[in-house]
This record gives C-alpha cells, sequence and structure tokens, in this order.
C-alpha cells in the first residue's frame, strides 16, 4: 500500500531534509542542447515520457536523457546526484522537498516563465500553489516547480461484494456519517464459506493514508493555520482517531494482514471499502469485481475531506541550460499532447481543468463515478500536513508508536495529549531550520 502511494504521489516520509552545499553542476555535459530528466515511476509511465519527449525533441531540436528510478531508490538517488554535483536538469521533486531544495540552491525560480507560459491559467491552482514558497510561507510566492500530477486520494468500494451481501449500494452524492458506515461495514464482514473464519471485511484502511479523513471531517487538524502550533491534542482530533480505532471490528486483524496484507485482499474481493488514487485505476481494470468511488464517511463537519498527493516538476538552479530546460519542464506539465499520452497511460488525470470534463465521460472504463477524483481537486482536497512545513519529522512523529491505539490498549485521547509535545518540539526545531537556512 504505501509502495504504491510512493511511486504514485511522490509522499516522502521526512519530507523537506536540508541538502546543504551548492548545486554544483549540471549531469548534462557540455552540450547545451542537451538534457536530463530524472523521474521515478513504472514501465508504462516511461512509455508516456518517452514518447512525449520525441516531439520536445523534434520540436527544440534537443536530445533529452531520461533517467528512470524506483519509487523506493528515487529520493537516495537524486540526493547522491545533488551530492555529486550532478544534477539533473529536470527533475521530480515532491512538495515537502520545496523549502530546504530552494533555500540550498538546488532549484530555480521559474516564476516568470511559469506565469507567461500560454496554459498556466489552465492548470489546477493546487498544482501550481504546491511548489510556492516566498521564503517563508510554502504556498505564497515564487514557483520553483510544476505540478507533474496531481493525486486525489478517494474512496472506494466494492460494488459486487454489496451485491451478494444484499446491501443497497452507496449513495455517490451523500456520503455515510461514521455511525452509517460501521453499521454497513459490519454487515460487509463476514464468515462466507461457513468454516467459522472471517473471510470478508467491512474495511482494509491504514492509518498512515486514511486518518487524515476522519480527523479533517471532524474539525480536527495537524497544525494550526501559521503552521506554528500542534493541534493533534484537542477533542475533536480524539475523537475522529479513537471512531477510526474502533473500526479494528470490521477490520482484518494484525495476524490476518500480516499473512495477506489488506490492499492484497481488496484485490481479491475480500474488503468492502479501500482508498483509491488514479493510479490504481489501470490494476483495478482487472479486478474479478466491479468497484466504484463515493465521498469518505464523514464526522461531525457533515462534510468529507481526503488528501490530493502532488509531484512536481523542477528545473536545476545549475542546468547550463536554464531556459530549455524550463521549457521541459513545461511542457511536461502543460502541453495537451504530453498531458494526453500520459493520461492515456492512465497514470493521473489531466494537469489542465480543461481537459478533465473529457476525461471524465470520455472512457466506459471503471471507475463510472470518476467526477468524484475532480470533485476532491475542485473542492474538498487539501495538502498532506507535512507538505509545507521544512521538515516532515513532526508528523513522521505521531505515527510512530500509534498501533496500541489500533490495538485498543490506550485511548486516542490518551495518546493525543502524549504525542503532542514531542511532535511540538520537532516542529520548532523545523521552523527554527527554516530560519536559519
Amino acid at each position: 500500500m504505501k509502495f504504491r502511494i510512493l511511486a504514485a504521489v511522490g509522499v516522502i516520509a521526512l519530507a523537506g531534509t536540508a541538502i546543504t552545499g551548492c548545486a554544483g553542476a549540471s549531469a548534462s555535459g557540455g552540450d547545451t542542447n542537451e538534457l536530463t530528466f530524472m523521474f521515478r515511476g513504472n514501465d508504462a509511465e516511461k512509455a508516456a515520457y518517452t514518447a512525449a519527449i520525441k516531439q520536445f525533441e523534434k520540436d527544440n531540436d534537443a536530445k533529452v536523457k531520461i533517467i528512470m528510478t524506483t519509487a523506493d531508490d528515487y529520493n537516495t538517488k537524486l540526493k547522491a546526484a545533488i551530492t555529486g554535483h550532478k544534477v539533473p536538469d529536470v527533475f521530480y521533486i515532491g512538495p515537502g522537498d520545496v523549502q530546504s531544495y530552494a533555500k540550498s540552491g538546488v532549484i530555480t525560480d521559474i516564476t516568470k516563465q511559469v506565469e507567461s507560459a500560454p496554459n498556466v491559467g489552465d492548470i489546477w491552482d493546487y498544482g501550481i500553489d504546491s511548489y510556492r514558497y516566498d521564503g517563508k510561507v510554502q504556498g505564497k510566492g515564487s514557483i520553483y516547480a510544476v505540478p507533474k500530477d496531481l493525486g486525489p486520494f478517494s474512496f472506494g468500494y466494492n460494488k459486487t461484494m454489496f451485491e451478494k451481501a444484499g446491501i443497497p449500494l452507496p449513495d455517490k452524492d451523500k456520503p455515510y456519517t461514521w455511525a452509517e458506515f460501521a453499521e454497513v461495514a459490519k454487515k460487509l464482514t463476514q464468515d462466507t464459506d461457513g468454516d467459522g473464519k472471517l473471510d470478508h471485511w467491512g474495511t482494509g484502511l491504514n492509518v498512515t493514508w486514511n486518518l487524515q479523513s476522519w480527523v479533517w471531517s471532524n474539525g480536527g487538524s495537524w497544525l494550526n493555520d501559521d503552521q506554528t502550533k500542534v493541534t493533534v491534542d484537542t477533542p475533536e482530533f480524539a475523537e475522529a482517531l479513537q471512531n477510526f480505532a474502533d473500526l479494528k471490528s470490521v477490520s482484518p486483524s494484525t495476524t490476518e494482514s500480516a499473512s495477506l496484507d489488506t490492499y492484497q485482499r481488496w484485490m481479491k474481493g475480500e474488503i468492502g471499502f479501500f482508498p483509491v488514487g488514479p493510479w490504481d485505476v489501470p490494476t483495478y481494470e482487472k479486478l474479478d469485481f466491479d468497484w466504484d468511488l463515493i465521498p469518505y464517511p464523514v464526522g461531525e463537519t457533515g462534510e468529507p475531506a481526503t488528501w490530493i498527493g502532488t509531484l512536481g516538476i523542477a528545473v536545476s538552479a545549475s542546468t547550463k541550460n536554464p531556459d530549455l530546460a524550463t521549457k521541459l519542464a513545461l511542457y511536461l506539465s502543460t502541453d495537451k499532447t504530453a498531458q494526453q499520452s500520459l493520461v492515456d497511460a492512465g497514470v493521473q488525470i489531466p494537469n489542465l481543468k480543461s481537459m478533465a470534463d473529457a476525461w471524465v465521460t470520455g472512457s466506459d472504463l471503471p471507475p463510472a463515478n470518476k467526477q468524484e477524483f475532480l470533485d476532491i481537486v475542485k473542492d474538498y482536497g487539501r495538502a498532506l500536513p507535512a507538505n509545507n512545513t521544512y521538515s516532515g519529522e513532526w508528523y513522521d512523529e505521531f505515527w510512530k508508536n500509534i498501533q496500541p491505539v489500533l490495538d485498543g490498549k490506550v485511548t486516542a485521547a490518551d495518546y493525543v495529549k502524549k504525542e503532542q509535545p514531542a511532535m511540538q518540539k520537532l516542529l520548532d526545531k523545523a521552523i527554527q531550520d527554516a530560519q536559519l537556512g
């Protein structure tokens, strides 16, 4: 589960780790019409990029060397390239990298080129704003990357499982309340072959990637508005965490998940509800059951909530041809033909708003409710809590000792009370590091 998310939306656990020293030389060598482009992805994404870049090379009399890594290897290899003064001309970064890379001179400010690009007004605002930084606040000011993609983290359900259990299908326009969701999940948790052991479950949600929806929909948060105070020790947050933990009765146990994790069980048709990102769609087309998307269950606010992942395409500050490198980044992010190539590969939704409606209606392949992906981007998706802080260590701290809460051995209220000071200490350090630059 974690690998799938890392591969598609670039969530890096220790976001924003500082890179010291100057950026050094570009990896492209002496030919100013030669660029290197480094990214992480799968074979489908490589094929899509290869096709798109061939056209760019032809149009610009240029040569682009493609460097692809796995999701697990990317961050290590990129940092090694930076340390070794062999920075790729154009490369992926996550939002959590922007502050440290901008301050240490690894990436360059491309605001002028972006704002004068033909299709810039057609890009989702979230995609551009995720890579803005004014030296103090991320999300404002200069632009240091353009979006490779947006990854709205939606919620799926096993339609076939509902039908076999005789349960009415969810309403795509009216989310379940937590109580309604728990009741339906309980009905889906069954021993279908009569051997006395559960073999189907209502949910199989990973706390690291799904608790955000519960917390935000209940009016809770990880940080205050100016991102200087950790706010997990509140009744709203504790209630959300406790409600999530109480779903253990309708989820595979730790032992059951060890033998076959919940992603594998979802793929086998044994899980009723499971998260779905756009990157999942090509794989899920091959499932042996029908599935679709719905909003996440809602807490006290009555409004669904979830996060939007994203990867950015940045330009090295040491590239020998900044104009051509920036042109490549913009081409991959905003050119309609290039975007269509990536969308057709099934790895993302369109970066351009003008392409979105056609994408929703132009395919008979699942999910039927593709609109849910767009609703998240347009209406209720938000950034992961550590995306806009200098370091993500404070956020990582929250998850380190959470298992006893999920096992029912520690209450959520006691846990958040204990964790808040430790998280605040790490956030204070991140703020200090950002100021020192």
